[in-house]
């Protein structure tokens, strides 16, 4: 096993990349379905200065941040952040497990993107090419 580990180590900063891609494109499509019924219709409707809407906005050009992979780090915070307060403003109170309250999807965002504060945007990103240009 030791002679693979130079190999993924080698790659370990591109799928870091990929997964802030992948975890930013999950993202979006949840704003996305809260503010525009896209792809698909959100199960109720969101009043325009609600909670909701907020949540929405704040995913979809944070979302879009982390896709491109710029301000990832103040991004990833503020989605930690969210992330969290909806989890515990919209599943806890429904009961005390995650597989019962549903919440399961916001507490592993909210640790995706506290990763991200910590580890960075990877390679694949603006934020990189920004730093690496004098």
């Amino acid at each position: 096993m030791d002679s693979i580990n130079p190999t993924l180590n080698a790659w370990a900063p591109r799928v870091l990349s990929l997964l802030r891609i992948v975890a930013g494109l999950v993202l979006l499509q949840h704003g996305l379905v809260k503010m525009f019924g896209f792809p698909v219709a959100f199960p109720m409707a969101v009043a325009p200065f609600s909670m909701f809407r907020f949540a929405a906005l704040i995913e979809i050009v944070t979302g879009l941040l982390i896709i491109v992979g710029l301000f990832t780090r103040p991004a990833a915070f503020l989605l930690a952040g969210t992330m969290a307060a909806a989890y515990f403003i919209g599943h806890a109170p429904r009961n005390f497990f995650p597989i019962a309250n549903g919440g399961n999807l916001a507490i592993m965002y909210c640790f995706v993107f506290l990763y991200l504060v910590f580890a960075g945007p990877g390679p694949w990103s603006v934020d990189a090419q920004r730093s690496s240009n004098p």
